[in-house]
């Protein structure tokens, strides 16, 4: 069989439509196994290997208080957990254990544990944040949420294909803003297959952060990412659920991509990663990162 080539999710929409695959993640699967020339079962077998890793980075983050050399991130996921244990949650302990599964991740990342970059590192505790506690109250096996990550990544490979996912050439819109597009979509795929409403969550999630700048204190990973990936991962839910209602985006998804490009790129520079405007040239971030220079 030839390569598929995507360029948009339309040219999702028309793939499918075109072999008769109902289910976007078998096609995902199938662009996967055959541009990488590789058998089914072995294309499977790697995004399990993916899964498994998700899941023990979200272990890894809880195993012990996570603190960095910076002191900026100083056991933010152990702090939820025993707020969690406390009985203290506003909404619900599944609410709150999404909080405290991406802070884990997330500050694993930091401490330079091994996670999936999905997209990326700084972004990576976004899917597995969401993905597990979704699964655990919907009791959702493994194979499902494999075939969820196809979808994840499918949607990845649609923005990519258009903009960026690296916040030193569109912010952190491209950051976590597209995690929270894939996570979205791929919550969406496991309780709804239709093309239309995985569609609606991705843009959902993209369109409600567009302008997010990237902005690291001291150039480290740390601060304001990790609480930005929380913000992806509650924005990632509200999306979904949105979608699974019935409610339609009104602009399409390829579109959404677009304008945040664009956006990207009329981004100052301080504003992409320099760790040179936004949070990291305020007066606070401006003594961390010197105190953090003094002690290297």
């Amino acid at each position: 069989m030839k390569r598929i080539k995507i360029k948009s999710f339309a040219d999702v929409k028309k793939h499918t439509k075109k072999l008769g695959i109902l289910d976007l993640a078998e096609f995902f699967i199938l662009y996967e196994s055959t541009n990488e020339e590789l058998p089914r079962e072995k294309v499977i077998d790697k995004m399990r290997l993916v899964l498994d890793v998700m899941r023990q980075s979200v272990n890894n983050g809880l195993e012990r208080k996570n603190i960095t050399n910076s002191g900026m991130i100083n056991g933010g996921a152990y702090l939820m957990n025993r707020f969690i244990q406390n009985k203290r949650p506003l909404l619900s302990d599944e609410f709150s254990e999404i909080i405290k599964n991406t802070l884990a991740v997330s500050e694993a990342n930091a401490c330079m544990k091994k996670i999936v970059a999905a997209p990326t590192a700084g972004a990576s505790g976004v899917i597995p944040g969401v993905i597990f506690q979704v699964s655990k109250k919907h009791n959702i096996s493994d194979d499902e949420l494999i075939k969820a990550l196809f979808v994840a990544g499918g949607i990845g490979e649609v923005i990519v294909s258009q903009a960026s996912l690296a916040g030193a050439v569109h912010g952190c819109q491209a950051e976590t803003g597209s995690a929270g597009a894939m996570t979205a979509a791929a919550v969406t795929y496991l309780f709804n297959n239709d093309i239309d409403a995985i569609e609606s969550a991705a843009a959902f999630a993209l369109k409600n952060v567009l302008g997010l700048v990237c902005d690291p204190i001291a150039g480290l990973v740390e601060v304001p990412c990790v609480k930005r990936n929380v913000s992806a991962s509650i924005n990632s839910i509200a999306c979904a659920e949105m979608a699974l209602s019935g409610i339609r985006t009104v602009i399409p998804f390829d579109e959404v991509v677009k304008a945040m490009a664009e956006i990207g790129n009329k981004m100052s520079e301080t504003l992409r990663e320099t760790s040179l405007g936004g949070l990291a040239a305020t007066d606070s971030a401006k003594k961390i990162a010197s105190s953090i220079k003094v002690i290297g």
